[in-house]
This record gives structure tokens, sequence and C-alpha cells, in this order.
């Protein structure tokens, strides 16, 4: 009998270290002959931590949100008593969200144990390794790659076999191969999740790139955020080394390849491919101008080619299963199956892979359970702080790069943030924008200065001094920073406001005009009054007041002073009688 606890950072967070050492101490104290193991994330995130527990025959049984006071009950009733404990197990209707989707990027993760290289040898790893050395020419397998029409997963969409194949013809014997794993945006979390679950994917990926293009290595440009991935990154290359799938003549042939990991700072700019080459260089990370391209001049101004993490752990799928069952899945112009982060106020949130071309509507509410609370579904932003915003009037827009774009929104790496009817969309502008231009580089004056001066005016409207001719000034700010900025930081740094700007104009009107907010999410703009029908004196909204703005007797109306109320909401989450009123 084995058990499997799913250890990635999610689980880790809710617990699961915990429930991994409680399993480990009472199968030791029992004696139990039970292998214990670990694996990555599978997903469903909000049902973490997770533990699978097969049986002899195979069978699986798979428990939710685990707690370490209950591993006793596991241990006794399922693992002695061979009984399942049904009151813990995964409901049909999780299930049903895994069954939903088609997992190539994703195959492995929450599957195998991400730290075993031979539960990945187990799965037909390093197979399209040896099949490419040893049966393919460099031009077949970027031709494979042209048939899938895998594009890249980084965030801009473009050709996969075009970049390698620019890189192969490009003159040079030193050539590089480069993963950029610098996750940036809010909210995702695809790329660590992949390199927790299932190094040897991106391995392998890297091993026929570098093949196709001519490298001699292989970098890992990966956050220093991201402990655990690196630390599974560094084992899985050690037992590849090991395994002689990296290092001198791999599988017999003349290629020798090795991959080595470079952590970096964390500055959402390196995701930009030149940026990060200056700073694996050890050169502060800025971008620089196009011509030359990296696969011209890149890494030490030899050819380089540079593709992210998703990119690579579909390279494997691709060689093993032709470019043209790739190719088969998605839409005409997108091919293939794309990962998502769904976050914000949606029920159950996680990572998805779902084939090209599925509505947003089905993303939402058939995999991600709908908006929590019931509340209404606003808006869901794509593709982070460089994405747009798609109102709920366009929610069966399909995800392909074609169909993204055409809202104003981006692809971009994955990340989906959904809103609800408590979302202000301006103040979410105001969010994005300040991470921009927190994250610029500060080279280009448009996108260091412009983004700056777009942020004080939605500060200013967010604090109820939004003033005429404000919407104006930013749709012209907006555009000449897109305009006038040199790579996609800035060029796409304004993609929030502008949809924001489209689709919720009478947001902004609201705030500036009536020095409202719709969403009553904006402090300065809302005012809290207590309802005299409901008040029964009871003081408790009195006693929470940390101003004390509130006034009243005992059991007689209270009243808030508004020239001392500071708009914390103290008095309304302390109300029992739901008469504190905020308009």
């Amino acid at each position: 009998m084995r058990v499997i606890v799913g250890q990635g950072s999610c689980g880790i967070a809710a617990g699961a270290n915990k429930v991994f050492s409680e399993f480990e101490k009472l199968i030791g104290e029992k004696n139990l002959h039970v292998s214990l193991e670990k694996t990555g994330c599978i997903g469903t995130c909000y049902l973490e931590p997770m533990v699978d527990i097969v049986d002899d025959n195979g069978k699986k049984t798979t428990y939710v949100s685990i707690r370490p006071e209950q591993v006793t009950e596991l241990v006794e009733k399922h693992l002695e008593g061979n009984s399942i404990v049904s009151e813990y197990t995964i409901s049909d209707e999780d299930l049903d969200i895994l069954n939903k989707q088609k997992r190539i990027a994703l195959r492995n993760c929450g599957l195998i144990n991400p730290e075993s290289i031979d539960e990945y040898i187990g799965t037909g790893g390093y197979e399209a390794t040896k099949k490419v050395l040893t049966q393919m020419s460099q031009d077949e397998v970027i031709n494979e790659m042209k048939v899938s029409g895998l594009r890249g997963r980084g965030g801009a969409g473009f050709p996969t076999w075009f970049k390698w194949d620019a890189a192969k013809k490009s003159p040079g014997s030193e050539k590089y191969m480069i993963c950029n794993a610098d996750e940036g945006d809010p909210g995702a979390f695809m790329d660590r999740s992949v390199l927790e679950g299932d190094p040897h994917s991106v391995l392998e990926g890297m091993i026929i790139g570098g093949y196709a293009i001519g490298a001699i290595e292989g970098i890992i440009y990966v956050r220093a955020e991201y402990p655990l991935a690196i630390k599974r990154l560094e084992k899985a290359i050690e037992q590849a080394r090991e395994k002689g799938y990296l290092g001198k003549n791999i599988f017999g042939t003349d290629f020798s390849f090795d991959i080595r990991i470079k952590a970096g700072a964390g500055a959402f700019v390196c995701g930009e491919e030149t940026a990060l080459i200056a700073s694996l260089e050890g050169e502060r990370g800025m971008p620089r101008l196009k011509p030359p391209f990296p696969a011209q001049k890149g890494y030490w101004q030899k050819p380089s080619n540079i593709n992210n993490v998703e990119t690579f752990a579909n390279v494997t799928w691709i060689m093993s299963n032709g470019g043209a069952a790739y190719a088969a899945m998605g839409t005409e112009k997108s091919k293939g199956t794309k990962v998502f982060a769904i976050t914000g106020k949606i029920r159950k949130g996680g990572l998805v892979e779902i084939p090209m071309g599925l509505p947003l509507r089905d993303v939402i509410y058939d995999i991600g359970g709908g908006i929590k609370d019931d509340k209404e579904f606003k808006a869901i932003q794509m593709g982070g702080p460089s994405g747009g915003c798609i109102p709920a009037s366009l929610v069966d827009t399909t995800v392909d790069y074609e169909s993204l774009t055409k809202t104003g929104a981006i692809m971009g790496s994955g990340g989906m943030v959904v809103m609800d009817e408590t979302t202000c969309m301006v103040d979410m502008a105001r969010y994005f924008l300040d991470f921009t231009r927190k994250e610029s580089c500060g080279k280009c004056n448009y996108c260091r200065i412009g983004t700056k001066r777009m942020l004080e005016i939605l500060e200013r409207i967010t604090e109820g001094k939004g003033e005429d001719g404000d919407i104006e000034l930013l749709e012209e700010l907006a555009l000449k920073v897109k305009d006038g900025s040199m790579c996609a930081l800035g060029q796409t740094a304004p993609n929030p406001v502008l949809t924001t700007l489209k689709y919720f104009r009478n947001e902004y009107e609201d705030h500036i005009y009536k020095k409202k907010c719709t969403a009553k999410s904006c402090k300065p703009l809302l005012t809290f009054t207590i309802d005299e029908d409901k008040c029964t004196g009871c003081t408790l909204c009195a006693r929470n007041c940390p101003v004390d703005a509130i006034t009243g007797e005992v059991k007689k109306v209270h009243k808030i002073d508004q020239d001392i109320c500071i708009k914390c909401g103290k008095c309304e989450s302390s109300c029992k009688f739901n008469a504190i009123n905020i308009d």
C-alpha cells in the first residue's frame, strides 16, 4: 500500500508537511508495510492538503483538506482496517473538474514523485530525447514543432519553431537554450507548479530544444522566491546527469549538453528576454534594443533561444505523440492546450489546463465552480498586469490568442483574476498600474514617468479627488506610454487602464463627478451611517470604533460623526443587527 501526500507550495502552505510527518510517525510506530511518498500540486489548490492512498491492486482513494489530527483515523481505518473514510474523500464535483481538463504540460503534476527520476522514466520520460537524438535531424525536430503549431506560452505567443529555426541558422558553435522561469504576474503560479511537480519534463524539453538549435548549454532563470522549485530542479539535474541524460555524448551520440540554474532577484522586467539575458550576464535587468534578436546575438552575444517553462513542458509530449496530435487540439491559429492559474472571486481556485478555444464561461463556471458566495460575475483580468479586463458581457469569448487580443486583453503567461460585483474597476486598474510602475526598470522616459503620472491620477480618483478632464488625460498618457516604451512592460502597462475605461467608464465618471464608488470598495468615497430602525443601542459598534466616532446611550440609537470617521469598517463588521449602512 502507498500513501502519497501532495507537497507543492500550496499544499505545504496548507499544512501538508505536518500531515506527512504524522503519517511517517504513525506508520513507523505501527510498523506498517506502507510506502510514504510525496507528489506535486494536481491543480485543485483549494482542496489541499490532499492525500492519495493506493492499495496493492492499484485502486486510488483521494482524501482532501486533511489535517494532522485526522491522520490517526485514516491510518487506523484505511491502512489497518482497509475501510475508506468517506467523509474525507474528494467529491464527484471536484473529480469532474479534473476530468474536464486536457493535461499535457501538467500531465504528471500531482501523479508522480517530482524528486524521483525513476517515476518520471516510468511514464515514458526521456524516451522522446532518445528518439530525437538517435533518429531525427535538427531540421526534422524543428519541422515537428512547426506541425504542432506550439506558440510560446510566456506571453507573446510567438511560434516556437520559428525561434528555434532562427537560432539554429545563426552562425557559431556556441549557442544557448534558456528557460524563462521568472514568473512574476500577481496571481500566477503555473511555472512554479510545473517545476515543483514535474521538473524532468522541463529538462527534457530543453535537451530536445538544445539539440534542435545546436546549443552547448541550457540555463534555467528562476525566481529566487521559488525555493522549492529550485530545490527540486537541482535534484532533477543531478539525477539526469547520473543517468547520462545530461553531459557528454548523450545516448551515445555526438550531442553534449548540460543545464544549470540561475536564481533571479524577482524583477518583473526580466520576463522580457533581453532584460533576462542582461541579468544572466551580471548586469542590471534592463531591456536592449532589437534587432539584433537573441537568436542572433543573445547571451554573451552568442545565438540564444528563450522559451518559458510551460512551452518546454509541452515539447516532450509533442515529440512522443507527434506534432499533428498536438495541432488537432485548439483552434486554427491557437493550437494545443493552455495552463491557467484561476484566482480571485472564484469558488474553486487553482491550476487548470484546457484546450484552446474553450469559452471563458466554461472555464469560470464549469471548471472554476462559479463565483464565490453566489455574487454577480463582473469581469476577468487576463494576462496579469500587462493584460486587460474582459467584462461579463464578453464571457463567451473563446480562449485563444486572437479572440482575447480583440477584447483588449492578452493571453499572457496564463493568469486569470476573477472579479465580482464588489470589485472596483478603477481601483483594480490602480493596483495593476502600481505594480508595473514599481517594476519599471526606468530606462524609458514614457514608462518611468508616464506610469507614475497615470498612477497619481488613479490614486486621486479613488480618493475622491478626481477632476474633470482626468479621464481624457489618462487616455492620452496611456497611448503615449504604449507608443513610447521600448519593451513590452511599458507597451502593455496601460492595458488595465484602457480596458477598464472602455468597458467600465461609468465607474470612473461616478468616482469623479458623483464622488461615489458603486462597488463600495474605495473607502474615501464611502459614508457609514446607522439605520435608526435597526439599531438596538447594544454599543458594540462604539466599543469597536478605533477613533471614538460613534456616540449614543445604551439601548438608544447611536450616531456616527462623519468628521471623525476614518471609514475603517469596524462598525459594520461588528454590528450583529445589520444596522450599518454603507453608501
